[in-house]
């Protein structure tokens, strides 16, 4: 699923969207059509990827009291109750089984191995936590729960994107190609779902958009 495609779609149900969905689809779609004009820069893709799925999903964090991947969950967990044809669900278990094997068991994506190497938690610590993420990881697998084990994917991957935006990362970087593949393959496909989702369940409270625009 394109953004061409979508944008279709978004003309012809825009005007019964809520103005807060309305944005936030707006938005989303803008820079997933950023995304696909660099399909030759992966950390450009994968930048622009993350952006979309922030414009779709955020909320203010600080009034709900919510770090910004518990809030992210509980978006998926409503994406998943509404995901009426299973996109997302064969996304996982038909299309990335392998691929989110391998990236949950790549402890570059792993925040607490950088936390290791930055003296923050003992080895100990570390061994602990990567053992009990591997296993909720597993038993997410296991159970086929969908909105749980994407949302520790996208835990994964948001070590990826702190990585880069705070400047973790060189652009280009041998080190990190694998990771970005995977990543970008994922994301050009769960993204567009998710702003098919929300534009096909316009009457749920998707909340006003955190930074709305304001007319001089």
């Amino acid at each position: 699923m394109l953004h061409k495609e979508l944008k279709e779609k978004q003309r012809k149900l825009r005007d019964n969207f809520p103005e807060g969905l309305a944005l936030r689809v707006h938005r989303a779609l803008s820079w997933l059509d950023k995304s696909e004009q660099c399909n030759q820069d992966l950390d450009c893709q994968f930048i622009f990827l993350w952006v979309s799925f922030n414009a779709a999903y955020a909320q203010d964090t600080e009034c709900l009291s919510l770090n910004e991947t518990q809030s992210f969950s509980h978006f998926l967990e409503k994406l998943d109750k509404l995901d009426s044809n299973s996109m997302i669900y064969n996304l996982l278990w038909n299309e990335f089984p392998n691929s989110i094997r391998v990236l949950l068991s790549n402890k570059f994506v792993f925040q607490p191995f950088w936390q290791l190497h930055n003296k923050q938690i003992t080895e100990q610590e570390y061994g602990q936590r990567f053992k009990d993420a591997k296993r909720a990881a597993n038993y997410a697998l296991a159970n086929e729960e969908t909105a749980k084990l994407t949302s520790i994917v996208l835990q994964r991957l948001y070590t990826l994107r702190n990585q880069l935006i705070h400047g973790g990362a060189t652009w280009n970087s041998s080190a990190n190609r694998e990771q970005l593949k995977d990543a970008v393959q994922f994301l050009s496909q769960l993204i567009p779902y998710i702003i098919d989702i929300m534009m096909d369940n316009p009457n749920e409270l998707w909340g006003d958009a955190h930074y709305p625009l304001i007319n001089k």
